[in-house]
């Protein structure tokens, strides 16, 4: 059976999924979650000794919840993108949940529904976000005493990093780049989205903060949005609704993975902000969090806005933060393990499907269904390394080999042949 937006079912689908769509677009939880720049001024000017104290909009999540009234009727008419339609509606009416009980206890239950939680298993794992952020936090302090040079320098100023973001999305989007703007007042760093990509104007930063920046927020997270919205039949896939958030972000680090861009400082924040989550769980305070970042080396402005993260939308009295940043390495997981199995199998066909828009690993079935019934469309922006799939494979090949090898042995050989070496250290040549 092959369908088009003609056709009834199809109708009822893009009918469904426009309805979500619009109940969705009200919601701006980042952007309501922000701090000012005042916060961390004033908190920095006092020494980092008092609580700070951020003022957060007034939310209204009525206008979710009105649209996903109208909604509901027609994902019940959906057919085969039911379910999928039901399970994106569960998650944009907690979302609303969230954004009614900011700054309450209640907060922090809607974003473990979201999120997830530190110390809560992880789906098919033994694991949780916790285990996770520790065994890379117990590798990464093994590798402390390897010299990798002096660590780079925030000494790229804003402006440069605009010109060399405006090439790069000029490059890849073409008439359709969002615009980058340089602004005075913005928290973080950088935030990106499919019409702008916004840098603080004050900030600096390093030459693979820029790379990771361009792959990172453009080569994904703008260029999922853009692909979302070239879906006519589908534009609920145009949303960066919570439910794609952990799809979304592991994608966006493992494209600073194939790229070569990422770092061991990188690698390390994302394991400390899991770490720092589940500290504020168990009820440090915001004060206790900046100076554990401080005491684990990170600046005043950097500790602040690690701890910032932690806690925004949250209680800075401890017990109930956010917790969105503990998707980040179970996403990352994830998503390379559908990649290696989707090439381990012979299935390389579905790569494409991850960029056709905002979505979840989970919702690859019912997406593959929608492009064989007529309602989705190809990607029209691919990242360079996903669009090169000579290397893309063989690298996802060589993953999964490795993946299934067993070399117990000689990883125990290996570790007592370097257990006798003494530190390397060569003579310096004259």
């Amino acid at each position: 059976m092959f369908l088009n937006e003609n056709s009834p079912t199809g109708r009822k689908i893009t009918l469904a999924a426009t309805a979500l769509r619009e109940a969705e677009r009200p919601l701006r939880i980042l952007g309501l979650l922000a701090w000012p720049l005042e916060v961390r001024e004033r908190f920095l000017a006092a020494g980092g000794r008092e609580m700070p104290r951020p003022a957060y909009e007034s939310a209204d999540s009525s206008p979710v919840r009105d649209r996903l009234a109208e909604a509901r009727p027609l994902i019940r008419q959906a057919g085969p993108a039911r379910e999928w339609l039901e399970r994106i509606a569960r998650r944009i009416e907690t979302a609303a949940d969230m954004v009614d009980s900011i700054g309450t206890r209640d907060f922090f239950e809607a974003s473990c529904t979201l999120y997830g939680a530190p110390s809560v298993q992880l789906p098919d794992s033994t694991a949780t976000p916790l285990d996770l952020a520790r065994r890379l936090r117990q590798i990464i302090g093994q590798l402390n005493h390897l010299d990798l040079g002096a660590p780079p320098q925030a000494h790229v100023e804003a402006g440069t990093v605009a010109r060399r973001m405006e090439v790069a999305v000029r490059r890849f989007f073409g008439d359709e780049a969002p615009q980058i703007e340089l602004v005075d007042n913005l928290s973080a760093n950088a935030t990106a989205g499919p019409d702008r990509i916004r840098i603080r104007s004050t900030a600096h930063f390093t030459d693979r903060d820029v790379q990771q920046l361009i792959h990172h927020e453009a080569g994904i997270h703008v260029a999922t949005g853009l692909n979302g919205r070239h879906q006519p039949n589908l534009p609920i896939l145009a949303s960066s609704h919570p439910g794609t958030t952990r799809t979304q972000e592991g994608l966006a680090v493992f494209s600073e993975f194939i790229t070569g861009t990422m770092d061991l400082d990188r690698l390390s924040r994302l394991a400390d902000r899991v770490l720092a989550i589940d500290m504020a769980a168990q009820g440090a305070d915001f004060l206790e969090v900046y100076n554990h970042f401080q005491e684990q080396g990170a600046t005043e402005k950097i500790a602040y806005e690690q701890a910032r993260r932690v806690f925004r939308g949250g209680l800075l009295e401890g017990g109930a933060p956010f917790t969105k940043d503990v998707v980040y390495l179970d996403g990352l997981l994830r998503v390379h393990e559908f990649l290696r199995t989707v090439v381990a199998t012979g299935r390389a066909d579905c790569l494409q499907l991850l960029f056709c828009g905002k979505l979840d690993l989970e919702d690859i079935p019912v997406l593959g269904r929608m492009a064989e019934l007529g309602l989705l469309k190809a990607p029209r922006y691919l990242p360079e390394w996903a669009a090169d799939r000579r290397f893309l494979v063989a690298y996802l090949a060589y993953s999964g080999f490795l993946g299934q090898v067993r070399l117990d042995d000689a990883a125990v050989h290996y570790t007592d042949l370097i257990d006798k070496l003494p530190p390397i250290r060569f003579t310096t040549e004259v």
